[in-house]
């Protein structure tokens, strides 16, 4: 899967600071996560140095208890969880997901849904977390100062709610070829269902909040529904202006001189280029799949 800021000749460094510092939704998410992991490996290593041995305390007020006591004292805990990572593989795996779960998110629906579906996940898994721990005797031994952490079932939200907005999508994965995305996502909660049982049963358990939230809202968006069309009313902050699409254009340039055969042959394949992505869409998810843009485009285009 290609990500749509790559442009040829991009060296990695100009690459990683489009990851992450672009003005948009998938770059903020990515930076904050990373910022607050190195904020709390930071605090971690001066307690070291003073001899601390204990639980680090900026842990311990941004991960989600599940006692419900606590959680009480610290309600705010069920929103900073998900922005929090302890161990770097474990950051590493969850921004490699969010990555590319976010553009081919962002391939079918908005920056708002994006941003919305990250949070309302992480919201849903939280609550599967506490609310599992209270239920089940399983957990009645170790309730006392278990905490939940990470974006996972946040960047599991976005995956299935993808998934199934977009269930015949096709990747490609290393050693396993072609697959639709709809076998990727139900990969993804059995492991998760079958990995209850492990050392980290918090985790999976609110994986599949994660997931069952991502399930429910694709399914709405599929059927025309959108439970948070409230909030992508309110204005958010402009992360950069939206590219225009522009058909194929003949017509002089502001300047006054005709196009010579360079500018020409340019502004074509740019064009063209637009146009070939929007067949691709079409052969993977069809022609309702396209915004308005995007058939204006196609339709200006095929009159050239």
């Amino acid at each position: 899967m290609r990500g749509y800021y790559q442009q040829p000749g991009m060296n990695r460094g100009e690459e990683l600071k489009k990851i992450f510092f672009s003005r948009n939704y998938m770059s903020r998410l990515l930076l904050i996560n990373t910022a607050v992991f190195v904020a709390v490996t930071l605090i971690n290593v001066f307690l070291w140095l003073l001899g601390y041995t204990g639980i680090n305390p900026a842990v311990a007020w941004l991960a989600v208890p599940s006692d419900i006591n606590e959680l009480l004292v610290k309600p705010w805990t069920i929103f900073t969880y998900m922005f929090l990572h302890e161990g770097f593989f474990h950051l590493l795996v969850n921004m490699i997901m969010l990555y590319f779960g976010s553009i081919l998110f962002l391939e079918y629906l908005s920056q708002k849904k994006l941003l919305l579906t990250y949070i309302a996940g992480g919201l849903a898994g939280a609550l599967f977390f506490v609310a599992a721990f209270n239920i089940f005797p399983a957990f009645d031994a170790i309730r006392q100062g278990a905490y939940a952490l990470g974006a996972s079932a946040s960047v599991l939200a976005i995956f299935i709610a993808i998934s199934t907005y977009v269930p015949d999508y096709v990747v490609h994965l290393f050693l396993f070829g072609r697959v639709k995305m709809k076998y990727l996502a139900i990969a993804f909660v059995v492991i998760d269902m079958l990995s209850i049982q492990s050392s980290n049963p918090g985790g999976h358990i609110a994986h599949l909040g994660g997931a069952l939230w991502g399930f429910a809202y694709g399914l709405m968006l599929r059927r025309g529904n959108n439970i948070f069309s409230v909030f992508e009313n309110i204005k958010m902050p402009a992360f950069g202006k939206r590219a225009k699409y522009k058909g194929f254009d003949t017509s002089r340039p502001s300047s006054g001189r005709p196009m010579n055969d360079e500018e020409y042959s340019k502004k074509r394949a740019a064009s063209q280029h637009e146009v070939d992505k929007i067949l691709d869409k079409i052969a993977r998810s069809g022609y309702a799949s396209l915004s308005k843009a995007e058939k204006d485009l196609l339709f200006r285009s095929s009159k050239n």
